[in-house]
């Protein structure tokens, strides 16, 4: 078990360094120079060569490139990846400002979307009418088939302008929450829904549920006290996906709501090529993907006795 442990905590440090690495290449491949957003290029004849070699050596822009990048790095081990070009202030208060905002979204969305999953699942399962079971069966495809920009775009024309029912844009109040929030959730309960129907399935195939239907237990007592449980178990391995999803789809629909978050922090940061709270965004990001990984990891051999056996097998007596 202790090996197990240390191998995903190796694979956990590798992904963050990776994706550190990869954005600080990927960022400075960009076609333009991080140093002109610092100037108004309305005044560009009063900017000199000197003015910007001042600022270039201000954010330590002027070392090699694997200098740079060395030196980002190791500022980064103790948690200081510099200021941003684009305002000057900390990248780390940046994000710290608005981070809560991105988090309540991200939580909302993520309880949503675990709730749609299991209802669409139940349904599904339960249901004697082969058209309604047909029906739910196909809505996660669906959740997964259409865009995020689309489905945010749908909810404006629909609930807000047509409707009035909730603000278009904004970060007023739980009104302002509902919109964003279902938006993201629609596409994270997709794979959850779908292993959830799989799982279900075939554990109502299962000897135990034959079993419990012939001493008289009801159908829908079955599906969620027996086949449930047991089918939410492996949904645990999807966790950092569904995470991953809800990092990605942040962006836009922070961007497509207005909202002020970490998404259109991240949007603006890009565009202006503010590498320091890029690298600091994806870090985080990085950070929050191998944690939840890693406690899903850790936890299921905890839950799984099948998994605890094997890895009690392999381990040296």
């Amino acid at each position: 078990m202790l090996r197990y442990v240390a191998a995903k905590l190796a694979q956990a440090v590798f992904v963050v360094w990776g994706a550190y690495t990869v954005t600080f290449a990927l960022l400075y491949v960009l076609p333009y120079d991080a140093v002109d957003v610092l100037f108004d290029p309305t005044q560009g004849d009063l900017i000199t060569a000197g003015d910007k070699q001042k600022a270039r050596v201000y954010y330590g822009l002027d070392h090699s490139l694997f200098g740079q990048y060395l030196h980002r790095l190791g500022q980064a081990v103790h948690g200081d990846f510099g200021r941003s070009t684009r305002t000057g202030q900390d990248a780390w208060a940046m994000i710290s400002g608005v981070l809560p905002q991105t988090a309540v979204l991200a939580v909302t969305a993520l309880v949503l979307a675990v709730a749609l999953a299991t209802v669409v699942a139940i349904v599904a399962a339960y249901t004697r009418w082969r058209w309604l079971a047909e029906l739910f069966a196909t809505l996660p495809a669906a959740g997964v088939s259409i865009p995020v920009f689309l489905l945010g775009l749908a909810a404006l024309q629909v609930f807000s302008f047509r409707l009035g029912w909730f603000p278009p844009i904004g970060n007023d109040g739980i009104a302002s929450l509902v919109l964003p929030a279902v938006t993201l959730a629609i596409p994270v309960s997709a794979p959850i829904a779908r292993l959830l129907l799989e799982n279900l399935d075939s554990g109502m195939r299962a000897g135990y549920v034959t079993v419990s239907l012939a001493k008289g237990a009801t159908r829908l007592w079955v599906v969620v006290r027996e086949v449930l449980r047991n089918a939410a178990l492996p949904a645990l391995t999807i966790a950092g996906v569904t995470f991953g999803n809800l990092l990605a789809g942040a962006v836009i629909v922070e961007t497509v709501f207005s909202r002020s978050g970490l998404g259109r922090l991240t949007e603006t940061a890009v565009r202006t090529q503010d590498v320091a709270v890029v690298q600091a965004v994806v870090v985080l990001a990085a950070v929050i993907f191998v944690v939840v990984n890693l406690m899903v990891d850790l936890v299921y051999p905890v839950l799984d006795p099948r998994l605890r056996a094997r890895l009690s097998a392999r381990s040296p007596a």
